[in-house]
């Protein structure tokens, strides 16, 4: 099997299976409890800041290209993640009737994270299927700014293994699929709320784990460039990891659970993510 390919069976199994396998669960149960969901996020958020901090953010330096552009290519991705999110947030939070002045300006429910309530919004209206479609849109933008970053880290992390699926990347693989499973149920169940077929949820939300395997794709083909467009793709696939583990996943967690134990969770997760990478 060649290095393209390998690549993408793994991002497959890890965005649109991992997703869709969310999706299917939230289909047929009720959703986790805050709590449970929580822990889950925080413990994934904590391996992939250990996977980023002690791996990633390493090998990009030791590309020599100098540590200067390195710390241009991380700030470039918290930058542009941010931009966007920002972007999105402010054009759908108005539309959503609980998300006011006294709202934390960090999702609390995952639903908020991915923008399924807006559409959930647009299917309770009965507005338009323009309407929808946009909202879809919306949804599926505010997706993929978690999954685009999320493949580059698996795929800059291939291409500085020489085109080998090294333990990192394995291990990002597996905890982005398993970050996706809570994710897949937050999109399915308000597409059903809304009165949504089953089949047609699953499949949607499904679909929304494919720009997990075009970030993978950005980051391997960017890392082949030689040193200098590995340290980019390294640098910014990890500045936009930064800002979705501090800037959503951990806020996130600490909102959905009021409790110590999420931070306990990362802390434990960090440490997890330490014996991965040096064992």
């Amino acid at each position: 099997m060649g290095v393209i390919e390998t690549l993408l069976i793994t991002t497959f199994l890890a965005g649109v299976v991992g997703t869709g396998l969310g999706g299917l669960i939230g289909a047929l149960l009720e959703k986790d409890s805050n709590r449970t969901v929580s822990l889950l996020l925080s413990f994934a958020g904590g391996v992939m800041l250990s996977v980023v901090c002690f791996d990633l953010v390493v090998e990009a330096i030791e590309t020599n290209v100098g540590v200067l552009t390195v710390i241009g290519a991380i700030a470039a991705g918290v930058a542009i993640i941010y931009l966007l999110n920002y972007l999105i947030d402010k054009k759908t939070n108005p539309e959503v009737p609980h998300i006011d002045e006294n709202h934390p300006k960090t999702a609390d429910d995952l639903d908020e994270l991915i923008h399924s309530d807006h559409l959930e919004q647009h299917y309770a209206k009965n507005d338009k299927k323009f309407s929808l479609f946009i909202a879809g849109i919306v949804m599926a933008s505010a997706i993929a700014l978690h999954n685009v970053p999320e493949g580059m880290t698996i795929g800059a992390s291939y291409a500085s293994n020489n085109g080998v699926m090294g333990s990192a990347a394995l291990v990002l693989a597996v905890l982005i699929g398993l970050h996706n499973i809570p994710e897949g149920m937050a999109v399915s169940v308000p597409l059903i709320a809304g009165g949504m077929p089953k089949w047609k949820s699953v499949l949607i939300t499904a679909s929304s784990g494919v720009p997990t395997m075009i970030g993978a794709l950005l980051g391997f083909l960017l890392g082949e460039i030689g040193p200098l467009g590995l340290a980019i793709s390294l640098g910014f696939a990890s500045g936009a990891m930064l800002y979705v583990v501090f800037g959503e996943i951990l806020p996130q967690a600490i909102l959905m659970y009021h409790s110590k134990l999420p931070s306990f969770s990362a802390i434990v997760g960090i440490l997890v993510g330490l014996f991965i990478i040096f064992i």
